[in-house]
């Protein structure tokens, strides 16, 4: 699957150091792998969650959360937003 920027994750490492490595393992294991559908991301990364059309990964232990857009025809995933887990509970789909 290709990310369509890694800016997002950039930045909020910038405001949030202890982010940085996790936020990049999981941009590594996304773009290694190719998700059909959910299911086949579920098997990877198993806290996704579904809100609405976005997609839900909890990032460093449920410290921070990342909402993404993913079109699975065209295997892109958009980064929408790079929250704290604070952040996360006033964040509507």
């Amino acid at each position: 699957m290709r990310l369509n920027s890694n800016k997002a994750l950039r930045e909020f490492t910038l405001q949030h150091r202890a982010a940085g490595e996790s936020l990049q393992a999981w941009r590594k294991l996304i773009e290694r792998n190719a998700f059909g559908n959910y299911a086949s991301l579920k098997r990877v990364f198993n806290s996704v969650d579904k809100a609405g059309e976005y997609y839900v990964f909890d990032i460093a232990g449920n410290r921070y959360r990342l909402i993404a857009a993913i079109h699975f025809n065209t295997q892109t995933l958009y980064v929408r937003a790079v929250l704290t887990h604070a952040e996360y509970n006033d964040w509507r789909p």
